[in-house]
């Protein structure tokens, strides 16, 4: 018979005569028994649980240590006060139940109550006879999205056209005059004075007014103005004439402007520096005074005056190459990095006695020249060193051989070939290598860079050049590097040019800094499209002049806006994708980092591929479709994280996708099946609608196009709401606006209407607001909000939900509200609680939400989602009311501890979600945080049990921190003299990197420098990467289960119970029992996918599938080849040469 005895100084525990017991842990009055306990230490008895012993099974003591009479003492203290069965204490399950039901009614009362969604499901009912219910027809939405993209783009295209042609018959009548003087706006120059308080000359006075269209810049959209970098002359010959020359742009400028008011920045890079924006702008200097921006550097520029190229990097790493000469080499090499687009292919060969690859891994093949993979390559260039003798003839042997094998297997670009040699001298005969390998064909050209002063092999280097169709060039300080760099495109760019082939070309996606702290990370991007400009006279023809290229900009964002958010359902989204398979735009793209409090652009943000995005797409079915140009549809089961990972939803995604003609992209959207499959569509007067639309508590989406504000000034400071309006009462009848968007909005505002009263009742009632609860709120498929604050700003204790601020809860151009999103899996009317991430900073709160849907026939779709923001401490209290039995309760036949409460020392209280996030818990910084962190037993018991299921997800866009594979080997110091020489040498190298970046770091792009003046530990550099991480949901099956989890010498006893008609579970575990040992956290600690070297290699060489852009142009008979190179103008100052000999001498 199972009895129960209560004592002050031990835990209640059931009793059974007959069977073992264990004795408890005394909590109470410990301090009388101290003294005992402590001799028996002494003596070898082994205490648990606080001082009490362990009994055996069979009524024996199981000794640990000495036996004796204070054994028996301590039993008959102990055992007077406590008993218990099979070792642990007994959780009843009937009490946790009691409490879960009991909570849930309070929960679904107070959620019902406040939100109204009972008044908001029968409104929608009410109206369910007069709504017509439409199947969505995924192939129609993505030909009719591409269709109005393309028509978009072509717009833009048209512009380009027309700037290009104005500015090749500018040039025709334009007859250069190299003592022009002509005074033009400098961007950097303008609306200064000196200090007399004179105009700066190429300044003077140019209006500039802040404009919403161009990002809410100063802008002067009247006319252009000039960029020229700082390491070109504002006043040379070559500056004046092609400035005064493309004036004539300003009136295309602004007629382009006028017939697409969409348009953002229109531009003419020249091939001589100068850069002309319109609108114009202030140009700003970074902190040193310099403006490093050179057009001629920028993907637009090069992949408008080049056509896709394959480019071997040959460089010299012998002896003769050390100090200031290799860093010539290494810059040089990485701005012809800078000049390669992601439909160009690259790889580096180092050279000294023997020929190496940079990258072993890509030994004899060509890599992609992406952004990933330009980075890579810098990073393994910064470790080069110089030793040996230079051996140039077999480098350029294996130069030939990976571009011959390229075009034998059809990879590569298959269109311009070329060899980029950096030395500071040749001595080997050339002439068997190109024989055998290149001539007469010259199909490979080779471009020489002679580095460092020395003259003594110009001729030889220069002969290489001259005999293979390339272009020589003598860089003999960092300040030449990027002007001759550059002279490689212009001859890649004379077969385009003779032929008068004007392409317009789409870069890849790119990073504008003007968003850059201001929108949502996917939609930071900007392409442009732009197109070459050429020399029409007919005696420099055979030269094939690029005098330059003429561009615009498109934000991603504004294509995006095409894809109709609302006709995309609660999970669809729409993406783009490059013919290279790499992201333009998609909701999961994460361009960005946070590298301390900065963000910055990630090292790949621009070549991340779809199928790092789709990864579900293990086939690849999807990626290849797309890329190779198909219309179609796929189907896949995907599991899709939310709330940045930390959640996931099961869903069957239906892929729609098709080409944008004219471009180089493609188009897919996604349709969730389910409630992404059907819209509805109702009908109201206008008037009634716009009754309702002036509630104080309504706004819809700024983000989605209700009415385009863009083509007219005067609208654009309209928010959507305003133009909505304003065109509904006749005031504005030329907006363009999207009707049936109207419709959904306007009857959504109806339908809802009613709620406005409710909550104002609610408000109004003498029995007041029940603590904690703050907001009340809606949403609709039209991206219509209705919210209702029930408290004040003041004692508000999340200031931010719902506010502008809060992008993850409103609708956005990517995604509708996180609410909205997470109850369009859970049955309609059934509330889901949650709370927001730690770090999202909306404090100690709880949201609770629950969709509305309507019918009409056999056909369901979601309406709308309804919920109540309330303070998690109003829930605690609740919850601490309810879990706790009196302390005068009967425990005569209780079957467990009795009194059972959630308060006691004997128990640990959860409620957690179906996710297994902690809500309330007796520690307040529990709250937010993973049940497995706290309790490793207890979240692993309940996966084994199959309560919980764990998913694995992962991260193609992580950031991990660098491996330190070694440390760097140490020189031992033989002498002090040598000492000496190497702090003099270390001294003399920095001091003069600090010359030549600052004094003259206007010569040069101080980009290239940023990793050298700040060394960090390989363990705090951040580099791209693949993790998984694990996510866990619930098993809504398991409503209920109890256990006991065996933890070396004790055991501990837990009971769940789900709260009805919610998302959460109940959990109370004994307190007593320690598990960690046994029983490791779980974490949701994402973890590096790491590949052995084989593997890793294979994964890097591997090539996907991308289409080839449609036009070459490698070769012209009568381009003038003769034209090919000569020694640099350009010369140090005798300070920093200098300098660099004595750096050379010391380094040696």
């Amino acid at each position: 018979m199972a009895g129960f005895v209560r004592d002050p100084w031990c835990r209640n525990v059931t009793f059974d005569t007959g069977k073992s017991f264990v004795a408890g842990v005394c909590r109470e009055r410990r301090s009388e028994l101290m003294g005992s306990a402590a001799g028996m230490k002494r003596r070898g008895v082994e205490q648990r649980g606080g001082g009490c012993l362990r009994v055996g099974s069979t009524g024996g003591v199981r000794r640990s240590g000495g036996r004796g009479p204070a054994l028996l003492l301590w039993v008959v203290l102990c055992s007077s006060h406590v008993l218990t069965v099979h070792g642990q204490m007994s959780i009843p399950p009937e009490i946790v139940q009691k409490w879960a039901v009991s909570f849930g009614k309070q929960l679904t009362s107070l959620s019902a109550r406040y939100s109204g969604a009972q008044l908001l499901q029968k409104k929608y009912k009410d109206v369910e006879g007069t709504v017509k219910m439409e199947e969505v027809d995924g192939e129609e939405l993505v030909k009719q999205f591409a269709e109005e993209m393309e028509e978009m783009l072509g717009r833009k295209m048209k512009s380009v056209k027309r700037l290009a042609e104005a500015a090749e018959d500018a040039d025709l009548y334009h007859d250069y005059n190299d003592t022009l003087e002509f005074e033009y706006f400098n961007s950097m120059l303008i609306n200064k004075v000196d200090e007399d308080g004179n105009p700066l000359p190429l300044g003077g006075e140019f209006p500039l007014e802040q404009n919403e269209h161009f990002s809410k810049l100063p802008v002067n959209v009247q006319t252009s103005n000039i960029q020229v970098p700082t390491n070109v002359y504002n006043r040379d010959p070559d500056i004046v004439n092609g400035v005064y020359m493309s004036e004539v742009l300003d009136d295309v400028f602004t007629d382009n402007f006028q017939k697409d008011p969409t348009l953002t920045w229109q531009y003419f890079g020249s091939a001589t520096g100068f850069f002309r924006l319109y609108p114009g702008i202030q140009w700003i200097p970074d902190e040193n005074g310099v403006v490093t921006f050179d057009c001629r550097n920028r993907n637009w520029y090069i992949q408008a005056a080049t056509s896709p190229k394959d480019v071997v990097i040959v460089v010299d790493v012998s002896g003769s190459m050390k100090g200031l000469r290799l860093t010539i080499a290494k810059h040089t090499i990485n701005t012809i990095l800078d000049t390669l687009g992601e439909n160009d292919f690259v790889n580096i060969i180092a050279y000294s006695d023997y020929v190496r690859y940079v990258e072993p891994c890509f030994k004899g093949t060509l890599v992609q020249a992406d952004l990933d993979n330009r980075e890579h390559f810098k990073i393994l260039v910064d470790e080069l060193h110089v030793k040996g003798e230079g051996k140039v003839t077999k480098a350029m042997k294996e130069s030939f051989k990976i571009l011959n094998e390229a075009t034998a297997l059809g990879q590569g670009s298959l269109c311009n070939q070329a060899i980029m040699l950096i030395t500071d001298g040749a001595m080997e005969d050339f002439e068997d290598v190109f024989e055998e390998f290149n001539w007469p064909e010259k199909r490979v050209r080779v471009f020489t860079y002679l580095i460092g002063r020395e003259m003594t092999f110009a001729e030889n280097v220069k002969w290489i050049a001259c005999n293979n169709k390339g272009y020589y060039t003598h860089v003999s300080t960092l300040a030449d590097v990027q002007e001759n760099v550059m002279e490689y495109l212009h001859v890649l760019s004379r077969p385009m040019v003779i032929n008068h082939d004007h392409d317009i070309i789409w870069t890849e996606a790119y990073m504008d800094s003007v968003l850059f702290n201001s929108q949502a990370q996917s939609l930071l991007l900007m392409t442009s499209v732009a197109m070459p400009v050429f020399s029409k006279k007919k005696e420099t023809l055979s030269h094939g002049i690029l005098l330059g290229v003429v561009g615009t900009d498109v934000a991603l964002k504004e294509l995006m806006r095409l894809a109709l958010r609302y006709k995309l359902g609660v999970h669809g989204y729409a993406y783009l994708i490059t013919n290279n398979g790499y992201i333009l735009s998609h909701p999961d793209l994460r361009p960005l980092y946070k590298e301390g409090k900065k963000l910055k652009p990630k090292p790949n943000y621009n070549s991340v591929d779809l199928s790092e995005v789709e990864w579900e797409d293990t086939e690849q079915q999807l990626r290849t479709s797309m890329v190779t140009g198909e219309t179609g549809a796929l189907t896949l089961d995907v599991r899709a994280s939310v709330d940045k990972g930390l959640r996931v939803l099961f869903l069957r995604n239906n892929y729609y996708y098709t080409i944008i003609n004219e471009t180089p992209f493609s188009l897919g959207i996604v349709l969730t099946e389910g409630f992404g499959k059907y819209m509805f569509l109702g009908n109201v007067s206008i008037e009634e609608g716009l009754h309702d639309l002036n509630g104080p508590d309504l706004t819809i989406s700024d983000e989605w196009t209700y009415c385009e504000t863009d083509i007219d000034p005067a609208h654009r400071k309209l928010t959507q709401l305003q133009a909505v309006v304003r065109y509904l009462t006749g005031k504005e009848p030329d907006l363009e606006c999207d009707a049936v968007l109207l419709s959904q909005t306007l009857f959504d505002a109806v339908v809802t209407a009613p709620m406005e009263a409710y909550w104002t009742a609610l408000m109004l009632n003498a029995s007041g607001i029940d603590d904690g609860v703050e907001t009340a709120f809606l949403g609709t498929r039209s991206g219509l909000m209705r919210v209702q604050r029930y408290t004040g700003v003041e004692s508000r204790v999340s200031k931010s939900f719902l506010t502008s601020s809060d992008k993850e809860n409103l609708f956005t151009l990517d995604h509708f509200p996180l609410w909205y999103r997470r109850a369009a899996e859970h049955p309609a009317g059934q509330f889901l609680y949650y709370m927001p991430r730690q770090d999202s900073r909306a404090g100690r709160i709880v949201i609770s939400s629950t969709t509305v849907t309507v019918t009409a026939g056999k056909k369901t779709a979601i309406a709308a989602a309804v919920g109540v923001q309330m303070t998690l401490d109003s829930l605690e209290a609740r919850f601490w009311a309810i879990a706790a039995q009196p302390n005068d309760t009967d425990c005569s036949d209780a079957d467990g501890i009795c009194p059972l409460r959630c308060d006691s020392v004997d128990v640990q209280c959860y409620v957690i979600d179906n996710n297994g996030f902690v809500l309330i818990s007796k520690q307040r910084n529990d709250a937010g945080r993973f049940l497995g962190e706290l309790d490793g037993s207890v979240m692993t018991t309940l996966i084994r049990m199959g309560m919980f299921k764990r998913v694995s997800l992962f991260d193609y866009q992580a950031m991990c921190k660098m491996h330190t594979h070694s440390v760097s080997r140490g020189r031992h110091l033989s002498s002090p003299l040598f000492a000496l020489a190497s702090g003099l040498r270390w001294f003399l190298s920095n001091f003069l990197l600090f010359l030549v970046e600052f004094n003259l770091c206007g010569l040069w792009h101080t980009e290239h420098f940023a990793g050298a003046s700040v060394h960090k530990k390989k363990g705090e550099i951040l580099q791209p990467c693949e993790t998984e991480y694990p996510s866990f949901i619930h098993e809504p099956s398991v409503k209920e289960t109890n256990s006991i989890i065996k933890c070396g010498r004790c055991q501990k006893m837990f009971v769940v119970q789900q709260v009805p008609d919610t998302n959460l579970l109940m959990l109370v575990v004994q307190a007593d029992c320690d598990c960690s040992r046994q029983y490791s956290p779980i974490t949701l600690s994402p973890q590096e996918v790491k590949y052995n070297s084989s593997s890793k290699c294979e994964r890097m060489r591997s090539q996907k599938i991308r289409r080839r852009p449609e036009s070459c142009h490698a070769y012209h008979p009568q381009e003038n080849a003769h034209d090919c190179g000569g020694a640099s103008a350009a010369s140090p100052s005798s300070l920093l040469f200098l300098f660099g000999v004595v750096t050379s001498a010391l380094a040696s």
